[in-house]
């Protein structure tokens, strides 16, 4: 490990940016998943279709390509856009982690659009009779019942959610973001020393991993006991 001394304080940032990428994807991935399963349930067909096509180009698409079509994309799209106000504008692009939070935050919620969709329906109706009989408006029936059940339901799927997003973060390092697999990357090519390299990231992730994994049992846990002491 001697070949790592001096990559470490690499290493620590890198993880930092990881852990950025993590949160802000995670936030993303959220919102994505829930926009895209209220637009699955409603009654607007319109909505459901766009919502359906969202599920399937992500869901269908290889996770790397869509994180090179995002950032390429975007800036020949944001640089067109510019143009147009000001033609003596050459480039302009989105950053690295913007790019590769967004590609992440829309793969991983077209996958969260159906886990938050089963939930949803697996909402028991007899709690939403119970909700309308107490004089809840709809708002208050959706934010008091809907939601606390829709978690329960979702969380352990959630939670691999969480997992493949946490590793997805590992991708953006293709786009130049400096993360821990692209501090590797730059260890090896100093040191020489790739299988050492890498055995540092895999534990980064690892130890990522085991948190998300201990914070979602603790979860599942704590929900079902509030469950079993309102019964």
């Amino acid at each position: 490990m001697e070949a790592v001394t001096g990559w470490w304080d690499d290493y620590f940032w890198g993880s930092v940016i990881v852990l950025q990428v993590f949160v802000c994807s995670l936030i993303l991935m959220v919102l994505f998943g829930l926009i895209g399963a209220a637009a699955k349930l409603s009654n607007n067909r319109f909505a459901q279709k766009l919502a359906a096509g969202y599920t399937v180009a992500f869901r269908g698409t290889p996770e790397i390509l869509v994180i090179l079509l995002l950032y390429f994309g975007s800036a020949i799209t944001l640089t067109a856009i510019a143009q147009v106000f000001d033609p003596e504008v050459k480039f302009v692009d989105l950053s690295p982690f913007w790019s590769g939070t967004l590609a992440i935050g829309l793969i991983v919620g077209s996958y969260a659009t159906e886990t938050f969709r089963g939930a949803f329906l697996g909402v028991k109706p007899g709690s939403i009779e119970a909700a309308r009989a107490l004089g809840m408006s709809n708002f208050q029936t959706f934010v008091y019942v809907r939601i606390p059940e829709m978690w329960r339901l979702a969380l352990p799927s959630f939670g691999n959610h969480m997992l493949s997003l946490i590793k997805d973060t590992a991708l953006i390092s293709i786009i130049g973001l400096n993360e821990t697999l692209f501090v590797a990357k730059q260890a090896i090519g100093t040191t020489g020393k790739p299988f050492t390299m890498y055995i540092v990231v895999g534990c980064v992730y690892l130890g990522f991993s085991t948190v998300i994994t201990l914070t979602v049992m603790w979860l599942e846990k704590y929900g079902n006991k509030h469950m079993e002491s309102a019964r």
